[in-house]
């Protein structure tokens, strides 16, 4: 059970998913071949497909279309690291771009996607935006911060061209939904992962800590955090982006590479997702979210998000 001993005897558990925007091989492999020595073996997403009309926040990133990348996650994928989809690609895909995607994923490494993310603003992304919550205030919440329309995302309904609900029941396992500003996420969600039969298209949900970029990766892995997260025989998922200030001119962030090998000298058991997910999963007593944690966990989820989007405010009136 969660909180309890893991694999090994270790006293706590860790991981990453590496979304991959902004990803390219040379400011992530830095990144990898520390995890690696580490002894960390963790998940990457990745976008199947090429965006041919272009990006304006992600068109530096490579794809498995580049052919220097698909080799770089072809290795990972070899070296024991899990490969997880993050969408088609960077902006959204209608069907067919998302089936393309998931043929390319298959062919490249022997079978579809365990694991998936929602990326960003992406349409065809599933019970995404209010749709990821019940609690009326909160989806009133997220009316007022997100700018997008309330039928903006439409991955999950069948009558949308961008539909492939069907595709995820069919060939996905885990699907990321809320994150928080917590390092041990099972304190939070003790019930990861989880069924949720008003989202039947989603085998299994999960939960994760977020940190979106190098900065906020190491604050979360401050060492008061690290020691909780084992004194409290913890779950700790971080939700972040390896290609955002990990990796400079081929060397790994000074405090992120401290704060990384700080924790692998602790007592700690370091798989990829989907293996944790699934040890997890083989301990749960049955599927379901008790109607109180999922009532907790979505109220805490909107007050991580407030707090998350004032601190993104003050950092960039610093920079």
């Amino acid at each position: 059970m969660v909180g309890g001993r893991f694999p090994g005897g270790k006293r706590f558990a860790f991981t990453i998913m590496d979304d991959t925007d902004v990803s390219t091989v040379d400011n992530v492999r830095p990144v990898y071949r520390l995890l690696e020595r580490l002894g960390m073996r963790t998940t990457k997403t990745v976008w199947a497909a090429g965006c041919p009309e272009g990006s304006p926040n992600f068109g530096t990133s490579q794809t498995l279309e580049d052919a220097d990348y698909c080799a770089f996650v072809q290795d990972l994928h070899r070296r024991g690291f899990e490969i997880a989809f993050h969408g088609a690609t960077m902006e959204t895909s209608p069907r067919g771009r998302t089936i393309a995607a998931l043929e390319r994923f298959r062919r490249t490494f022997g079978d579809y996607p365990r694991v998936h993310a929602n990326h960003a603003c992406n349409r065809e992304n599933l019970y995404w935006g209010g749709d990821r919550i019940d609690l009326p205030e909160l989806r009133l919440l997220w009316r007022l911060l997100d700018a997008k329309p309330p039928d903006h995302y439409r991955g999950h309904l069948g009558d949308s061209p961008y539909w492939w609900g069907d595709l995820c029941a069919q060939h996905v396992t885990y699907v990321r939904n809320l994150t928080f500003n917590a390092v041990n996420v099972a304190r939070i969600n003790p019930s990861m992962p989880y069924h949720d039969p008003a989202r039947p298209l989603v085998r299994w949900w999960f939960s994760a800590a977020d940190a979106e970029d190098a900065d906020e990766f190491s604050e979360l892995l401050a060492p008061g955090n690290q020691e909780r997260l084992e004194r409290e025989g913890g779950v700790c998922i971080v939700a972040t982006h390896l290609g955002k200030g990990f990796a400079t001119d081929g060397r790994v962030h000074a405090l992120t590479e401290q704060r990384l090998e700080a924790l692998a000298r602790r007592d700690g058991w370091f798989p990829t997702v989907g293996e944790l997910l699934d040890w997890l999963r083989a301990r749960r007593p049955d599927q379901t979210l008790p109607r109180r944690e999922w009532t907790c966990m979505q109220r805490r989820w909107a007050l991580d998000l407030v707090r998350r989007k004032m601190r993104q405010r003050l950092r960039r009136l610093r920079a």
